[in-house]
């Protein structure tokens, strides 16, 4: 990995370089805000990550952010301020800041937060998934689920079953009755509504990805459909 790192502060960028060499990335280090801006417009491509501190020579990290994100809008940036302030911190991530970190900062800190957004970041790879759907990727055999992105986690055998089944068949509506028959696999004598509850707890766990997925048919039952929607 290829750190770009601006900050007018050299015995910070020393130490970090330190760790960056720990952990066998590179870094280039630029003291002042319009000639590290200069430098990434210049050479976008070159770098996996941004360091930005918010006070700086020239161009403050407010605006390199901006501008950095009007070349490119995925590079991953952290910003660097001294201000312990709620409302620059809410700036920063509003123009496109992936994350800060507060001064003073350990070193591995930053190492931790750096390894954390590049995980985040980092589209998985969708080949070990054997139900793919717009947003939506489920291996059955490992049990993972990732909706927009992000794993969920903590499903129930039968929640898991209920979005298996759904998922398998997008837009396609199931009766409660079938999915009774299809999830339990035995005959339940229950009351069907107990479909209702599973799909109450399983929407819920899937919320914290985004926008719903499983859709309630008035009268029938329920379908998976997100054809439609967004990743995020």
């Amino acid at each position: 990995m290829n750190i770009l790192m601006i900050e007018d502060n050299e015995a910070v960028c020393e130490m970090m370089g330190m760790f960056f060499e720990n952990e066998h990335w590179t870094a280039s280090f630029i003291h002042d805000g319009q000639v590290g801006y200069d430098a990434f417009k210049k050479n976008p491509s070159d770098y996996d990550l941004i360091l930005l501190d918010l006070n700086l020579p020239s161009l403050d990290g407010m605006q390199i952010c901006r501008m950095i994100r009007e070349i490119d809008p995925k590079v991953p940036i952290i910003m660097l301020t001294a201000r312990d302030s709620e409302s620059d911190q809410v700036i920063g991530l509003e123009i496109g800041a992936d994350d800060y970190v507060t001064k003073p900062f350990s070193p591995l800190t930053v190492i931790a937060r750096i390894k954390a957004l590049v995980r985040r970041l980092t589209p998985t790879d969708s080949g070990s998934y054997d139900i793919k759907t717009t947003n939506l990727l489920i291996n059955t055999n490992t049990r993972e689920v990732r909706l927009y992105n992000k794993e969920i986690k903590d499903l129930t055998p039968k929640e898991f079953e209920l979005l298996v089944t759904l998922a398998q068949h997008p837009k396609q509506v199931f009766s409660r009755e079938h999915l009774l028959d299809t999830v339990w696999r035995e005959p339940y004598y229950g009351e069907e509504r107990t479909i209702d509850a599973h799909i109450k707890k399983l929407r819920q766990k899937l919320a914290v990805a985004g926008p719903d997925v499983i859709q309630t048919v008035w009268g029938v039952g329920y379908k998976f459909d997100d054809s439609t929607l967004k990743q995020n």
